[in-house]
């Protein structure tokens, strides 16, 4: 655990009990702190409790005795309104901070850290960016601590030794949350809409993705994907600054001057005075796909300034387990190969998978998100089957026409059988199942949603013939 600083004796409210929220609790009870929290499930008030919290609805609280108040990113700060408490505290002049800001003010000024701090966000990759830095970090001999957005909460790690690092996923509510975050190094993968109700607009959106470079200076490196209008330009003015960090653009696809790309699949490193061929990702099975090189190649922007030179990258990558839930192959059963990408919450998300793949049945729905799928359109030439599911059916259906056959299956039971009959007579490649959407119709979250695929696949499995039967459902 990283224990809370400068929060002795004050008197602090914790709203939203998650896994932020109680590990908030942890650290600032720890670091000497009243801590006053709230939620409105019950199970969470009670583990508040045992964390050393009081529970104290928000209307009972004194907000003249009150330092700060630490938010749940998931409680809405801006729009489509603030949370009642979040107007509360500013009328009183408390300020609002999240985890993330305890998090820096407790490991303190950079002259001070012993480790480094990484920071990572985006809109898509994020997850598989971190993992994967903290990954080779570990591999190649920096000890690392990995969580934030992902695993474990910021302040539930435990503290990295000297010469280490933290390697954070930072989301864009968890970053309109903090002011005081320095990271040593900082990483910006893509810029596509999405969670526009929660930052008013797309302008807000890029602001608070913007806001994980604020606290760098020359010393530090910013890695930017630059495949994307918006992310470009967020580089572009880093480059711009005089007292800015140094700015590794990332593209894949291009070579771009004093930067890192990804040419047919080959990792180069343009960063130095010569091109040095750092490795083939074609041949890592867990980082298929332009989008999954993008990671690579942001990963290894952000490791190379820590280790020494020399580092065996290629082997490092090759090593790495994957994540679950995105572009995650479940079982191969005869021909067919069965592939869970739950995580492609959106069509930004969803467009990786099916660019890496084709003769697609394509399983996907649930909630949609603005715009739908149309912006898919250029790729529907490679699906020869879609399957949808969820209240995003019937427009999923209208946008794919006559342009790609499909079928209105309900349910992912469902999708999943007719997938399954479909590839056994046409002998498709690829059952996908990266839906475009939220889950929240169906399920509480795209983990279970994944976690449900796979079980399906794993009956089919279990069903097949031994002889066509040839992988399991891996973990």
């Amino acid at each position: 655990m990283i224990v809370a600083r400068g929060m002795e004796g004050q008197k602090v409210a914790v709203f939203g009990l998650a896994r932020s929220g109680l590990a908030a609790i942890r650290a600032l009870v720890a670091g000497g702190a009243e801590v006053l929290a709230w939620d409105d499930r019950d199970g969470a008030r009670t583990e508040a409790a045992r964390a050393g919290a009081r529970v104290q609805p928000p209307e009972a609280l004194d907000w003249s005795a009150l330092a700060s108040l630490v938010l749940s990113p998931g409680v809405p700060l801006t729009h489509p309104a603030p949370h009642p408490i979040v107007s509360a505290a500013r009328a009183a002049g408390v300020e609002v901070i999240g985890d993330i800001e305890l998090f820096a003010r407790a490991l303190g000024p950079k002259a001070e850290r012993s480790a480094r701090v990484i920071g990572i966000t985006g809109t898509n990759g994020k997850s598989t960016t971190t993992a994967l830095t903290g990954h080779l970090l570990n591999r190649l001999g920096c000890p690392a601590r990995v969580g934030g957005n992902i695993g474990e909460a910021a302040l539930g790690l435990e503290p990295a030794p000297a010469g280490g690092a933290y390697v954070l996923e930072l989301s864009s509510y968890q970053l309109d949350l903090t002011q005081s975050l320095a990271p040593d190094a900082a990483a910006l993968l893509n810029i596509s809409p999405d969670h526009l109700d929660r930052h008013g607009d797309m302008a807000g959106y890029v602001a608070a993705k913007s806001r994980l470079f604020r606290g760098q200076g020359p010393s530090d490196v910013a890695v930017v994907g630059v495949d994307d209008p918006r992310a470009e330009g967020i580089c572009a003015a880093l480059g711009r600054l005089r007292e800015g960090p140094r700015v590794v653009p990332v593209s894949i696809g291009r070579s771009v001057g004093s930067g890192i790309a990804v040419l047919g699949g080959i990792l180069y490193d343009r960063t130095g005075p010569t091109v040095q061929t750092i490795a083939d990702l074609n041949a890592c099975p867990t980082l298929r796909g332009a989008h999954n090189w993008q990671n690579a190649a942001v990963a290894y922007g952000l490791c190379r300034p820590f280790l020494p030179d020399g580092a065996r990258f290629e082997e490092a990558f090759l090593s790495f387990p994957g994540l679950a839930h995105r572009m995650e192959q479940v079982a191969r059963i005869g021909a067919t190969v069965y592939v869970n990408d739950s995580k492609a919450t959106n069509a930004d998300a969803a467009e990786k998978a099916l660019l890496a793949f084709d003769r697609i049945l394509w399983i996907a729905g649930g909630v949609p998100k603005e715009g739908g799928i149309e912006p898919l359109r250029p790729l529907f030439p490679r699906i020869a089957k879609a399957y949808l599911i969820g209240e995003a059916a019937p427009a999923f259906a209208k946008t794919l026409g006559e342009a790609v056959p499909h079928e209105r299956c309900g349910t992912l039971a469902a999708a999943v059988r007719s997938a399954a009959r479909d590839a056994a007579g046409a002998g498709a490649p690829v059952v996908l199942f990266s839906p475009a959407c939220a889950s929240f119709d169906q399920y509480p979250n795209f983990e279970v949603r994944g976690e449900h695929f796979r079980t399906l696949v794993g009956e089919l499995l279990a069903a097949a013939d031994p002889q066509k039967g040839t992988a399991a459902c891996t973990p």
